[in-house]
């Protein structure tokens, strides 16, 4: 993987104006991320930004807000498996960005891996076995589901105006999803998807996924195949460590800003040592 820096052209040419953009998009589509540094950026510009490559902005409702279309990262201190951003949501976001305000003195790296990369090292067997899609199976506190499903859907704002008949326009809106409600008002959901995809900034296909990922807030989901094959702890261990092997690290410094291609590209985390780093997200679709 290209380890893609973009930085001002001269000093005092900090902004991030239209042509900076189209760099953007281009890096994106080319090697699938890039690295903003140098840049006058802080929480207002990132914000702007996030809003400036996507069309329509995604949340995570497990996460707090910082602005109007931006939220912290707050992922306990562990290291952080390999996965797309909401990859197990029925709308995952194309681009995701993130903001270092302030980075980590040791630690913290954050891991990206092109898709394309994971799937050049599957043998034949193994392609063909997860071009298969797979249905993500987990419970969502209704706290949780509701936060979702008020941003997610047109009509309502606020959590507590969701109804039956929101969750019933939501589902026949977006396909492969089910649900049954529990007494306790959680969710019983399931989510069919592809866990090889293409592009959508650039096509080609990549494995590019939550399998590998954290269940930091939610509970840890069940992936099953088709035929009712569950995939196993021992698969997605050889999977991580096929990923491990084309994975790449970077180093934050003060307010860099990395891109993603998120329907190709996954991230992850290093071990959190220093706990006073901040990272902000900013995700959407295109």
């Amino acid at each position: 993987m290209h380890y893609n820096i973009l930085r001002p052209d001269h000093p005092g040419d900090d902004a991030i104006d239209d042509a900076t953009i189209t760099t953007i998009k281009s890096h994106l589509a080319q090697d699938g991320w890039t690295l903003l540094r140098g840049y006058d950026v802080d929480m207002a510009r990132f914000s702007t930004l996030s809003a400036r490559l996507c069309t329509r902005i995604t949340f995570d409702p497990a996460r707090d807000h910082s602005e109007e279309n931006t939220q912290k990262v707050d992922a306990g201190l562990g290291p952080i498996g390999l996965h797309i951003e909401n990859g197990n949501t029925p709308v995952c976001p194309d681009i995701v960005a993130f903001y270092s305000p302030r980075a980590a003195f040791e630690g913290s790296q954050t891991t990206i891996c092109d898709g394309r990369s994971v799937l050049a090292r599957f043998d034949e067997n193994r392609r063909a076995r997860w071009s298969r899609a797979i249905t993500v199976k987990r419970n969502l506190p209704e706290a949780l589901w509701k936060r979702y499903l008020a941003n997610e859907h047109p009509a309502i704002s606020r959590p507590e105006e969701v109804t039956e008949r929101h969750i019933l326009e939501f589902k026949a809106a977006v396909p492969n999803q089910d649900f049954a409600l529990c007494e306790d008002g959680s969710l019983d959901y399931s989510l069919t998807i592809n866990p090889v995809r293409e592009s959508t900034l650039s096509g080609g296909a990549a494995f590019a996924n939550a399998v590998l990922g954290p269940s930091h807030n939610y509970e840890p989901p069940r992936y099953v195949f088709g035929d009712g094959e569950e995939v196993g702890a021992d698969e997605i261990e050889e999977l991580r460590e096929m990923a491990e092997s084309v994975t790449h690290e970077i180093n934050w410094q003060d307010g860099d800003v990395a891109i993603l291609d998120n329907t190709r590209v996954m991230h992850g985390r290093r071990a959190i040592v220093d706990a006073n780093r901040q990272l902000f997200i900013g995700m959407g679709i295109l």
